[in-house]
């Protein structure tokens, strides 16, 4: 920071102006155009997304220009780009003179929330020129943008490339896990584990259609989840999308209320997604879950979760046994009919706190290399809005 406090003492030291972006910017629509309508080619056509909608041979945009989607669950979205383009159901953004290109896509990308925040529209969200054309954007001296510029280039090509090794490390150890996971749990030819049936070691059940209809109300507020398929992910309970039963009639429910350590698996849509229950009294089943409770002293239930995970039983019994109606399905009793392998438990501790201290690595955003790449990116997003943060003249 020491060369932009220098810059800014020399030709800045009492601050800087802030103007609207419609007075300093070149700010046009983009123009209607479907596939059908063009010639393929090379050129990214621009519209409600955030990757190209398709590619054609003519553009309507050459050198540095700034594009913000203009509908679609990408409205708002910021992009630079320094090559032809066509700017379909989106607007463009060039600096005028005494304003860089490359400078105001930096000052818009933090303040990319703002401009989320303007999307209008109920069932498509749009962004409008005339939305985002009233923001105040800091101008300093021309040397300033530069530096700043510079400095964010090679702060973004440093952050790309090390997001990128974490990446492949993450990726790496991912296979490395996958890896460990399906050694340990083969079994094939070892005769101190035992073949059962799934139903004979564990419950299974599921939430009846008319107990849904009948009993269930959803709410989006509330201390009590129904968890459906989209909340049993890769082995975890993923809440960031939840809805509440408080309101129900928990009376008629009792067979789809869940307790700790019972497994959940996804027979309908994305079928084999497992996931454990982590606590008492906070959860219940919702349609197209399975409940899966072990019963058998002999089965630990975290063990089985991490069984289910595995290559070999996907090639083996899961592959097999899925049914193709509209979507993919598995019926109760061909669940129940699983071949489960159990070792010893004394095999089967071993084999979690193996497998936990790798899924902890691996996927743990607070422990892993998802947190160290997410802390990269907070890093960059930190040091940018701090070069364009200026006194307001």
């Amino acid at each position: 920071m020491g060369k932009i406090d220098e810059l800014i003492q020399q030709y800045c030291p009492d601050g800087v102006e802030y103007k609207p972006l419609g007075k300093v910017c070149l700010m046009e629509r983009g123009t209607s155009a479907t596939k059908g309508t063009m010639q393929s080619g090379e050129i990214p056509v621009i519209s409600g997304g955030r990757q190209p909608a398709f590619y054609c041979n003519q553009s309507n945009r050459t050198g540095e220009t700034i594009t913000i989607a203009g509908s679609g669950a990408g409205a708002g979205y910021v992009q630079y780009w320094n090559e032809p383009i066509f700017v379909c159901d989106a607007f463009s953004i060039k600096g005028n003179d005494g304003l860089m290109t490359k400078y105001t896509y930096y000052y818009l990308s933090s303040i990319q929330e703002q401009i989320y925040s303007t999307k209008k529209g109920g069932g498509v969200p749009h962004v409008h020129i005339s939305s985002i054309d009233k923001f105040e954007i800091p101008l300093p001296p021309l040397p300033v943008q530069e530096a700043i510029v510079n400095i964010l280039d090679r702060f973004a090509v440093y952050a790309a490339e090390l997001q990128a090794e974490l990446q492949a490390e993450l990726q790496a150890r991912q296979q490395q896990y996958n890896y460990y996971r399906d050694t340990l749990l083969s079994f094939e030819g070892r005769t101190d584990v035992q073949w059962k049936k799934l139903g004979e070691v564990a419950s299974v059940t599921k939430l009846a259609g008319f107990e849904f209809t009948n009993f269930v109300k959803y709410s989006d507020t509330g201390s009590i989840i129904a968890l459906r398929g989209l909340n049993i992910k890769n082995g975890h309970l993923d809440l960031t999308d939840v809805k509440y039963i408080d309101d129900s009639d928990f009376s008629k429910l009792n067979r789809s209320k869940l307790k700790m350590s019972d497994l959940l698996f996804t027979y309908v849509g994305t079928v084999g997604q497992v996931a454990l229950v982590d606590k008492n009294d906070a959860y219940y089943l919702a349609p197209n879950v399975a409940m899966i409770r072990v019963v058998s002293e002999e089965l630990h239930p975290k063990y089985l979760m991490y069984y289910f995970l595995t290559g070999c039983f996907w090639d083996k019994q899961m592959n097999k046994l899925l049914q193709n109606s509209s979507m993919k399905n598995i019926p109760m009793e061909k669940i129940r009919k699983f071949d489960i392998p159990i070792p010893p438990l004394s095999e089967q501790q071993r084999i979690v706190d193996i497998l936990d201290r790798f899924d902890t690595l691996v996927n743990d955003l607070s422990q892993g290399l998802p947190a160290e790449i997410e802390a990269r990116r907070q890093q960059y997003e930190y040091y940018r809005d701090k070069l364009l943060t200026f006194k307001r003249k």
